[in-house]
């Protein structure tokens, strides 16, 4: 039977910067070797909802994912002059890789999280604009796998690529497709911020699915499948394509080690965000 995500309790500060940014959007969270919880996110300067001048991410970091004051804040990584959006880490053989965007996709690795070198990534079979930005990364059995938001015949899809060096990507196919029947069909793409996780032998995809109007800002979609690769087709009109619906932004969803899942929501200043200004985090329980 499928399992449901719901958020049961109270949004709580997990995140907000003050020196290195007037916000947070889209994040990643990582738990380094020394066990610390880490957080990078989109900001800028100012207040305002510039994307092009979205240049860095904020770094943050704390031992619990819960406690009275959030993460502390570190400084600023990735600073290179251009656009940087939505990053993804994982830590590999003691290596931490970050994927972001947008378009072209970008890759940087490090031993210590501070300090990040840019490195050449190649995207092989990949049809245009199929990988445009919020890449998000996880190890399936014997290979890597990455969701990225692309557009794909004026519509916006969710592809996903494999690799077993995670420096070249091959295009496997798009793991969700909406139609133009859809309720959203932006030009930029409504399928933003694809998160998978996997529970028992299904994997759960979810997507804030949103063309940035208010009244669709934390419209999180929650998918499910049992092939990683395939979470069909989203037309808005059939109850059955999604498990649920949560209110949050750019989510991640993570498990402690008291095995409690976790929920986070972010966004620009402005548009009703859960935690204004920095990233919030509620528990979640999956129930049948």
């Amino acid at each position: 039977m499928p399992l449901i995500p719901r958020i049961v309790g109270d949004w709580q500060l997990l995140y907000k910067p003050e020196r290195t940014g007037c916000y947070v959007n889209d994040h990643c969270i990582v738990r380094a070797t020394d066990g610390m919880w880490h957080l990078f996110g989109i900001t800028r300067d100012g207040p305002e909802i510039m994307p092009d001048y979205e240049r860095y991410f904020t770094h943050g970091s704390g031992k619990s994912l819960i406690s009275e004051n959030g993460f502390d804040e570190l400084g600023i990584v990735c600073n290179n002059g251009w656009r940087a959006w939505a990053p993804a880490v994982v830590r590999h053989n003691d290596r931490y890789h970050m994927f972001y965007g947008p378009a072209p996709m970008r890759y940087a690795t490090a031993d210590e999280l501070t300090h990040w070198m840019e490195n050449p990534v190649h995207l092989i079979d990949a049809p245009l604009d199929s990988c445009h930005r919020d890449q998000m990364v996880i190890q399936h059995e014997d290979r890597w796998l990455m969701y990225a938001t692309g557009i794909a015949d004026r519509c916006g899809v969710i592809s996903v690529f494999e690799s077993n060096d995670l420096q070249h990507w091959r295009f496997i196919r798009y793991a969700l497709r909406t139609t133009r029947e859809a309720p959203r069909n932006p030009p930029w793409g409504a399928t933003e911020s694809p998160f998978v996780v996997a529970i028992d032998s299904a994997f759960y995809l979810f997507i804030t699915y949103t063309d940035c109007a208010p009244n669709g800002y934390h419209d999180t979609l929650v998918f499910r499948s049992e092939d990683p690769t395939d979470f069909g087709t989203y037309t808005g009109n059939n109850a059955t394509e999604t498990v649920t619906q949560l209110h949050a932004h750019a989510p991640e969803v993570i498990q402690d080690d008291d095995g409690q899942w976790y929920i986070t929501s972010c966004g620009w200043r402005g548009c009703g965000t859960v935690i204004e200004g920095g990233v919030g985090i509620a528990p979640i329980l999956w129930e049948e």
